[in-house]
């Protein structure tokens, strides 16, 4: 499942990164704890030059009342048991809620980060899920649509997160699912008007080794709490990480030259906690 995610890059940067319009700023703000039903950027193929805000979780055109799809499975009905090495049909292409929008509504959801917790203790033991390299934003597949309410008129626009099989890290966690995360070269084609042929191969887990994650305060299961202090790691990352710098020694070789030395760095794994994300 994916129902936590995390918004904290400026608007000038998921400008620049998505190269796009951005909403009004006063409508607009980083967000640490986005929860079923909270307002948050999309970019959709009706609007591919436009940042706009619409509430997660999904309800269909035709539902009678409104609903809260905030995940899609992409395998459907199929892989009930969850197999990470699940390889079959992509089964959302034939459920009733996302069988039109997969192929009419898709858009790309802004994500600096994603919250994930173990099958059994859920957010109660909370990790955030980060790309390395500080590769952020980055775009999980979505899909949205328009439901009216038939008393006022009123118009709601609403998204889902696709889901697919875990990875090797979210395995790590404990967890049997992971948001479908796009490649920049994958973003531009998932709002294309391509054909199901191409879409759905896009529908799998990210790679583990370009994923990092950390333990964080099981606070973050109330949605009403949006303190960024939520985000700091409580523990030691799922993968250490390390930095490298190149010191010099004077250290007479031969004609007189001088060797350099690698030394490595852990960036507080082992000398306390690491930086946030």
């Amino acid at each position: 499942m994916c129902g936590r995610y995390v918004v904290i890059s400026t608007l000038k940067t998921i400008q620049k990164r998505f190269r796009v319009l951005p909403p009004p700023a006063d409508l607009f703000g980083p967000m640490s704890n986005i929860s079923i039903g909270d307002r948050a950027p999309v970019i959709t193929n009706e609007q591919p030059d436009q940042i706009q805000l619409f509430q997660f979780g999904l309800t269909p055109f035709w539902a009678k009342k409104k609903m809260y799809l905030f995940n899609a499975r992409s395998e459907g009905d199929h892989n009930k048991e969850n197999d990470p090495n699940y390889t079959g049909t992509m089964g959302i292409i034939s459920k009733p809620a996302f069988r039109q929008v997969i192929r009419t509504k898709r858009c790309l959801v802004i994500a600096d980060a994603f919250i994930e917790g173990p099958l059994k203790e859920k957010l109660s033991k909370p990790y955030l899920i980060y790309m390395r390299d500080k590769n952020r934003p980055f775009a999980l597949a979505g899909l949205w649509d328009n439901w009216v309410k038939k008393e006022t008129g009123e118009v709601s626009s609403s998204f889902s997160i696709i889901t697919t099989v875990a990875n090797q890290l979210l395995q790590k966690i404990g967890h049997h699912r992971s948001p479908v995360i796009l490649s920049e070269e994958e973003e531009q084609k998932w709002l294309a008007d391509e054909p199901l042929s191409e879409i759905t191969p896009m529908l799998k887990p990210y790679p583990s080794e370009e994923l990092n994650a950390y333990p964080i305060s099981p606070a973050i299961k109330n949605p009403r709490d949006k303190d960024f202090n939520l985000l700091k790691p409580t523990g030691e990352r799922i993968f250490p990480e390390f930095t490298y710098e190149i010191h010099q020694e004077l250290k007479l070789e031969g004609m007189g030259m001088t060797t350099a030395r690698l030394r490595k760095n852990n960036e507080g794994n082992d000398k306390g906690q690491p930086t946030l994300f």
